[in-house]
């Protein structure tokens, strides 16, 4: 199984309960817009945030961004409404916290039936508690809705007593069975914010670091991010330059009868063919969602 290629190299949350933020992410070059109900959201703020985000969402003009919005958990006492008011929304996808097992993704696929949600519509799950790491790879195969994995990494951290380091070695292990899982079942993954904004350095190493361990993007706090997360995460022309390269080889050698063709001296095989394959149609996706503005 393998999954839409979809950019996500950058996944911006921004908060409901701020209009002038939801307006914004309407110019901003993010792939994607996380429209937060949940941790942005003071109680107090909880329905003006909601009612704002089905507004915006009414309203339109996100162009060909990806479109997705954190409720608060079905067990609070906003998760209800939260979700009654977003399935009958044009957003992308719905975003659950605290995934911890298939039986929360099953009473979230339920409600979201219940109250009409479009088939297109998808699930995000955020991953981060211990609970969730162990049991990523039940959550992932759990409903046919499941488009994406999030790291939450501020609150795994928590959960596991770890530190926060610039190698983030502590969450390695979790982070790698986290795309692990995302993998076996062809969904996306999208890795954990990075929280000091005055450390620009941290940060690019933090993406290149989330790039190496497979992760499609990052989940962004702050729109000054998003161009070197988009870098990071993007092939780089030299790369679509060399898969296209295989690609006219393979498809030479296949009509020859030939299962490898050596390519610049490298073996190439079926397996490198479809990676090429796979950066192509990201460079494609990239190129046409920059284009839709």
């Amino acid at each position: 199984m393998t999954a839409p290629v979809r950019p996500r190299r950058s996944v911006l949350y921004m908060p409901g309960s701020n209009a002038r933020a939801l307006a914004k992410a309407r110019t901003l070059p993010a792939d994607a817009l996380i429209l937060d109900l949940e941790d942005a959201v003071a109680p107090a703020a909880k329905d003006e945030a909601r009612e704002q985000i089905v507004a915006a969402l009414a309203e339109g003009g996100y162009g060909g961004r990806e479109v997705v919005v954190r409720i608060n958990g079905l067990e609070t006492e906003w998760g209800g409404a939260d979700m009654a008011a977003i399935a009958k929304t044009a957003a992308d996808a719905i975003l659950i916290p605290k995934v911890e097992g298939k039986a929360t993704v099953a009473e979230v696929e339920r409600a979201m039936e219940m109250a009409r949600a479009r088939h297109e519509m998808a699930i995000w799950c955020m991953i981060e508690t211990a609970l969730g790491v162990l049991h990523a790879e039940e959550i992932a195969g759990s409903s046919d809705r499941i488009a994406a994995l999030v790291m939450g990494t501020s609150d795994l951290a928590k959960d596991l007593h770890c530190l926060h380091t610039p190698m983030r070695l502590p969450l390695i292990a979790s982070l790698n069975i986290c795309v692990l899982a995302a993998r076996a079942y062809g969904l996306a993954i999208v890795d954990g914010v990075h929280l000091d904004l005055a450390d620009a350095d941290g940060f690019a190493q933090a993406c290149v670091q989330g790039r190496e361990l497979g992760f499609d993007g990052k989940t962004l706090i702050h729109p000054k991010t998003i161009e070197e997360a988009n870098e990071v995460f993007a092939p780089s022309p030299g790369d679509v330059e060399w898969s296209r390269r295989i690609i006219a080889a393979h498809r030479e050698a296949a009509a020859e009868g030939k299962g490898m063709v050596l390519v610049d001296g490298k073996l190439i095989e079926n397996l490198h063919v479809e990676e090429a394959h796979r950066l192509v149609e990201l460079a494609a996706a990239i190129a046409a969602l920059q284009a839709a503005g």
